[in-house]
């Protein structure tokens, strides 16, 4: 399990490049609405072929508005923010600050379930914000109106995701992690779709021209391997580890999507990078200390 989630996040850092490409040559909501389209569909295969005992009877009304609301926001909101945020945010600034989601997930446990807020805690996420908040201001021509703003969707797009995910923990205790995704994923792509039909998406798409079997691949990649493949690692993880520990796995993202950043699409490497990387992890880790 260790060399596999090591691996997923290797795939998740190649995959922020991915994403970076296909925003730059295609809508982002068309970007969104195909992966999500394969991530569900691949899921709810490996689901019917599991042959897991299910019911959806058996769901509260209450579990559904759960699921609802985890569906916006780790899938809708999430997908919609990243998406537009990478066209004008870097791949190497969308790394780091994807390494602030075990410090989000613990800020956000403390405060759902009243935990203490201890003094490690706060030095942290000082720290830790301290990190992303000097890697993008210092980026060459930041601004709100542009690379900041990017970076500011794809923050937000985390805290939805991260946020979804300490809600997921209400469902865990009466489904199945492969049941909890399908449930999630196609919940979200439903709505995703009906927001890209009627939008004026589609008639973009239609008129503009062949993205290139190269997009193509990477779109595949993205849905298929990234999102569904890898999800469902993670959650398995989180089943047979625990989320304290699979957590510690992600610091490996922002490692591995600053690398491949830097080698396939030619971003620079500025001094602020490694030093908010440094930032970010030691953030992080004080952050998720009890």
């Amino acid at each position: 399990m260790p060399l596999l989630l090591i691996s997923v996040m290797a795939i998740w850092g190649v995959n922020i490049s991915a994403v970076k490409v296909l925003t730059s040559q295609m809508d982002p909501l068309i970007v969104a609405c195909v992966r999500m389209v394969l991530a569900a569909a691949v899921i709810n295969i490996t689901l019917v072929m599991a042959r897991l005992p299910f019911s959806l009877r058996r769901i509260t009304p209450r579990q559904w508005l759960v699921f609802l609301i985890c569906a916006l926001l780790m899938v809708y909101i999430n997908q919609v923010m990243f998406m537009k945020g990478m066209r004008t945010a870097s791949a190497t600034n969308a790394a780091l600050i994807n390494a602030l989601s075990p410090l989000m997930a613990s800020l956000l446990v403390t405060v759902v379930f009243r935990e203490a807020l201890t003094r490690w805690r706060v030095i942290g996420i000082g720290i830790g914000f301290g990190g992303v908040a000097a890697v993008v201001l210092t980026r060459s021509g930041a601004s709100m109106a542009g690379g900041g703003w990017g970076e500011l969707q794809v923050f937000a797009a985390l805290l939805c995701f991260v946020s979804g995910g300490v809600l997921i923990q209400s469902l865990a205790k009466h489904f199945g992690s492969l049941m909890i995704s399908s449930i999630i994923y196609t919940l979200g792509t439903l709505i995703l779709c009906v927001h890209v039909a009627v939008s004026d998406a589609v008639g973009l798409f239609t008129s503009a021209a062949f993205p290139g079997w190269w997009s193509i691949v990477l779109l595949l990649f993205s849905g298929i391997i990234a999102t569904a493949m890898g999800n469902m690692i993670w959650n398995r993880a989180l089943v047979e580890l625990g989320a304290a520990h699979s957590a510690m796995y992600q610091y490996w993202i922002p490692v591995f999507g600053v690398m491949f950043a830097v080698w396939l699409l030619d971003e620079p490497l500025s001094l602020w990078l490694p030093v908010g990387l440094v930032a970010i992890l030691l953030g992080t880790y004080l952050g998720a200390r009890r």
